[in-house]
């Protein structure tokens, strides 16, 4: 009898494939990564300056939560970026039990220069693939994105 593939039990081609997108996308997350505006700065650090950025001011606990740590390890990150000046905290006008925490002009700057080096090494990178691979890549990306919002 026959076997087929489960939720709990995939076909051994489709764990192949599973396994090989996943050492793909973290040896070019890997690559990216290294491409960053000051090298001391951990992934973590920068994780945080970029969703200031991209979602504006947080309080600590909205940090840690969409960060997915903890408030005391999230607490010392922002703690290194505040005293590296690349944050600010500042009371809540309305609220003054909270502390909203964002970005100065420092940490903006890290940002852009950081997503600016990233994308150029990436350009960099595919600019000698033929077009049908850069077109591939292209809807491999849309996939992603999709896979990613499961």
């Amino acid at each position: 009898m026959k076997k087929t593939a489960t939720a709990e039990a995939p076909a051994p081609e489709l764990a192949t494939e599973a396994s090989e997108l996943r050492i793909a996308t973290f040896r070019l997350a890997r690559r990216l990564r290294a491409q960053r505006a000051i090298d001391s700065m951990s992934d973590g650090q920068f994780a945080v300056l970029a969703t200031l950025k991209m979602h504006g001011r947080h309080t600590l606990g909205e940090l840690a939560e969409r960060e997915r740590v903890s408030a005391p390890s999230m607490n010392r990150t922002v703690n290194c970026l505040e005293e590296s000046g690349y944050l600010t905290r500042t009371p809540d006008e309305i609220d003054r039990r909270k502390v909203n925490i964002a970005l100065t002009e420092e940490g903006l700057d890290v940002v852009e220069e950081t997503v600016r080096r990233r994308d150029a090494w990436l350009e960099g990178a595919i600019s000698s693939l033929p077009p049908e691979k850069r077109a591939i890549l292209l809807e491999a990306a849309e996939v992603m994105r999709e896979v990613a919002s499961l």
